[in-house]
């Protein structure tokens, strides 16, 4: 959710070595920042800090969890693993700042409406927090990141006198909704996403949970109360717009997008069956292709699933049309007369659709819908094999 993670690393290093646990003075600040979308697909959701500002000693700091050090070993393997540490990071204010207005990328600061001894109660958390042995956490999208953390912070420090109101959100949502809410649809992005995670994120979220992403962050702070003797007030004091970016427009292609190249790609199977089917014949290429593309998509999502610490990707039932045996029966292929059990086989692909389908309509999971135009073309072609198999044994 955070970019220039380099950067930020250094910065934290020169601003941990001399302001660590400075007691606040009366006039200071502590506020959370909320950053806008950005270009990339991993900017797509926005981003969460905190701000702590003291006109009286010069303190001007952001902390930033969506740190992580490019220098771990095995990086990318723990990445896609899931066990990937990221890090709280501390850095001045300016250049963190800086660095979104480049990105275009709006900026709004939500002051937080605390007596002295709560911001000072923050404060030493966050430095707490920052310290070496204490700085790093294992990353979760959906309920350790770094929005969830700006809500954890000051729901830790502030305790039962916090109250999240609940009625400014009008939709229950799940938690695939909430994510497709942050991105175009009928782009690779949707579809990489909705193909890779499972069954688990389309239950409906809690309310507190809507906060995994950084703009239910800074709408539940807005309707947030803090209850202290008896008198109820707003969490937020203050709300100022830092940065108003530039709306720029999505280019879309819709040449390029999944629905238009899946969609030929499905045609393109729908007239080659067609076209064997007249002939009684069998394009042996094809089946090919297409078994070898299920069962490497199976494979991929089976890892995803079993082999990560990744939670959003367990119970996936994409894995009923990307079948991982796919890849290791392609022998039967390019027999002439292939064994009896890969004719039974067959139909428990065309089972698996029956079951996709159903997943599909009663809620178990949502999937892509540019996928659509090449489920339909697998299912047909999945028949006609069944029959070409029947007719020609």
């Amino acid at each position: 959710m955070a970019k220039n993670y380099t950067l930020l690393l250094l910065l934290f290093l020169s601003v941990s070595a001399k302001a660590q646990f400075v007691p606040l003075s009366e006039t200071s600040e502590i506020s959370i920042i909320t950053i806008g979308p950005g270009a990339e697909l991993y900017d797509k959701f926005g981003h969460s800090a905190f701000r702590i500002q003291d006109p009286a000693t010069g303190q001007d700091v952001v902390f930033n969890y969506g740190v992580y050090d490019f220098d771990t070993p095995n990086f990318y393997t723990k990445f896609a693993r899931g066990k990937l540490l990221y890090q709280l990071g501390v850095s001045y204010y300016q250049p963190f700042f800086q660095s979104y207005v480049a990105q275009n990328r709006w900026v709004k600061e939500q002051t937080l409406n605390l007596n002295y001894t709560e911001k000072q109660a923050i404060s030493d958390f966050l430095w707490n927090n920052a310290r070496p042995e204490n700085k790093k956490y294992k990353y979760d999208f959906f309920f350790d990141n770094c929005a969830t953390k700006i809500r954890d912070v000051v729901q830790k420090v502030l305790g039962n006198k916090l109250e999240y109101k609940e009625d400014h959100l009008k939709e229950d949502l799940t938690f695939r909704q909430l994510i497709q809410q942050n991105l175009t649809a009928n782009t690779w992005g949707s579809m990489g996403i909705d193909i890779a995670l499972g069954a688990v994120i389309d239950r409906k979220a809690k309310p507190i949970e809507y906060q995994f992403l950084p703009e239910y962050v800074y709408e539940g702070a807005a309707n947030a109360i803090i209850h202290r003797n008896g008198i109820s007030e707003s969490l937020v004091k203050k709300t100022t717009v830092l940065f108003e970016n530039t709306p720029t427009p999505t280019e879309t292609n819709f040449l390029l997008s999944p629905l238009f190249v899946l969609g030929i790609l499905g045609l393109l199977i729908l007239f080659i069956t067609y076209r064997d089917y007249k002939r009684n014949t069998r394009s042996q290429y094809l089946d090919l292709f297409i078994f070898f593309l299920t069962g490497l998509v199976g494979v991929f999502l089976l890892l995803l699933w079993f082999a990560t610490d990744h939670t959003a990707t367990a119970n996936n039932y994409n894995l009923l049309w990307a079948f991982p045996i796919n890849l290791f029966i392609i022998g039967q292929l390019l027999k002439k007369s292939p064994s009896n059990w890969f004719k039974k086989y067959l139909k428990f692909l065309v089972i698996m659709f029956c079951l996709l389908t159903l997943h599909w309509i009663i809620g178990v999971q949502v999937f892509a819908i540019g996928l659509i135009p090449f489920f339909i073309a697998l299912l047909v072609r999945y028949v006609f094999l069944l029959k070409f198999y029947n007719l020609n044994s």
